[in-house]
């Protein structure tokens, strides 16, 4: 005698905690704020750099001249590197606002330590995936 029972697998979908709209308004506002600076700040120093200067290509310059351009045209395009990667952090984490999706980690899903989005509101990973991240 054979016993055809059939095992039901009940799926539990559960959607995940977002924070109200009223408490991100403002973070979107700060971060709009905050890129606008960036951005401008990335345009001034592109005017800083002394490789945009199209007279230094004419110039006969002396070789300590040209070090001290070499080093400021260096510095510059470190500084503007880090702005360009804020500019980007910022930019997903406006997107993320708009999707519903901010304070929530990209990696595992849970909800980003209120702390941690104070201190860092462009973070898009929680801390425990963070340091996971920079361990490898």
């Amino acid at each position: 005698m054979t016993n055809n029972k059939t095992k039901k697998t009940i799926k539990v979908v559960t959607t995940p905690v977002t924070y109200p709209m009223r408490l991100l308004r403002p973070v979107g506002d700060f971060l709009l704020a905050q890129l606008k600076h960036l951005e401008k700040r990335k345009n001034e120093l592109d005017k800083d750099d002394p490789f945009a200067n199209i007279d230094r290509v004419n110039d006969n310059a002396s070789p300590d001249a040209d070090a001290e351009e070499q080093y400021g045209h260096a510095r510059i395009s470190a500084v503007r590197e880090q702005l360009e990667r804020k500019i980007i952090q910022t930019r997903r984490a406006l997107t993320m606002i708009k999707i519903g999706k901010y304070g929530i980690c990209e990696e595992c899903g849970e909800m980003i330590d209120t702390e941690r989005l104070m201190i860092y509101p462009e973070a898009t990973r929680c801390i425990k995936c963070e340091s996971k991240k920079e361990k490898k």
